[in-house]
């Protein structure tokens, strides 16, 4: 019986491919040139599992990038479920600085597998965009922070998140730029 293309991914096979993307991240992060074979016998899964899923170190890199977006965008809705709105803004504002260091880390593999194909500016931004402005509007709805606030002013405002350095103390770092940015988003707030 052959599996429509379509169809859902069997559990087992969904655990091997995530798996294979979070040990791809740790790898990847240390090391843009981590050989596929070493990720794969990390991973816990055979070459030709690797490779069904990830053909090419090009797929891999992208796909690790374009899962870390989707959970950090994922994050926006989950928090929201769980926290006031500008608590989960700030949370969901850790978790993008965490992903801002990843993405640092990743930064040579990601140019090394890009460098045919060009720019890769608008991978995953729609989804980060989506995740601010759910936030963004729970919090005006709120009245926790000043009205009016765009998605596009907001990653304005954490611009500088991209120039820390991920192999510094970025935590205390990205956390003073983020409160900063809280407060800012916080004055003029009307309140509740």
């Amino acid at each position: 019986m052959h599996q429509r293309k379509d169809a859902p991914m069997r559990s087992d096979a969904q655990r091997n491919r995530e798996r294979i993307l979070e040990v791809a991240l740790e790898e990847l992060t240390q090391s843009a040139d981590a050989p596929l074979s070493s990720i794969a016998k990390k991973a816990g899964v055979g070459q030709g599992t690797f490779y069904r899923n990830f053909p090419n170190r090009e797929a891999l890199v992208l796909e690790v990038y374009r899962h870390e977006v989707q959970q950090v965008s994922d994050t926006a809705s989950q928090l929201l479920q769980t926290r006031a709105p500008d608590q989960a803004l700030r949370e969901w504002m850790d978790r993008l600085a965490q992903y801002a260091m990843a993405k640092a880390g990743l930064a040579d593999a990601m140019r090394q597998a890009t460098s045919a194909h060009g720019s890769l500016a608008g991978l995953g931004r729609g989804s980060v965009t989506s995740a601010v402005a759910l936030l963004l509007e729970a919090n005006e709805e709120a009245g926790t922070i000043r009205p009016g606030v765009t998605p596009d002013d907001f990653v304005l405002a954490i611009a500088g998140l991209w120039q820390i350095d991920p192999h510094s103390d970025w935590q205390s770092r990205a956390g003073r730029l983020l409160d900063l940015v809280m407060d800012g988003l916080r004055a003029g707030a009307p309140g509740p």
